[in-house]
């Protein structure tokens, strides 16, 4: 197999490449992100966009926080305690999230990045844009089976 040298197959093809603008992107459709996913069960909950997909012995879901959204507001009436008592490991794929535990301490995420949440916390999307989380979970299991603690607490 000959190898080409130097140059783009457009210009191996006699095609001039399209210019692309120092420090610009690519454009990609809106909403690329946010396609279906094949085989997911999608639902929603508190203006919470969910789909999940059976993986393993858990689940990936795509969670889509809408702008505006805080947990206290919007989720605590429909679940009824005081705190998210679910943990949360996962890759926040846009959009940003501040929370806080009982304790008071803080944590702050903004894409991308990867994140993991203790039970027993308040969040919050912070901006106009969505927070979109890919969420590896176990129902309630996954504090246990990712080795976080019930519940947020301080080592003595």
């Amino acid at each position: 197999m000959k190898k080409r040298a130097g140059g783009s197959k457009a210009k191996a093809k006699g095609r001039k490449a399209p210019p692309v603008a120092r420090g610009h992107k690519i454009a990609r459709p809106a909403g690329a992100g946010l396609r279906a996913i094949k085989g997911a069960r999608h639902h929603e909950m508190a203006g919470v966009k969910i789909d999940s997909v059976a993986a393993a012995n858990g689940q990936v879901k795509r969670v889509v926080y809408p702008p505006g959204f805080r947990w206290s507001t919007h989720m605590k009436p429909l679940i009824g305690t005081e705190l998210c008592m679910h943990g949360h490991v996962g890759f926040l794929t846009s959009g940003k999230v501040q929370g806080q535990y009982a304790d008071g301490c803080t944590f702050e995420f903004a894409a991308p990045q990867v994140m993991v949440v203790e039970p027993g916390h308040d969040a919050w999307v912070v901006g106009r844009e969505p927070a979109v989380l890919i969420q590896f979970d176990a129902a309630a299991e996954t504090a246990q089976r990712f080795g976080l603690p019930a519940e947020h607490r301080h080592a003595s």
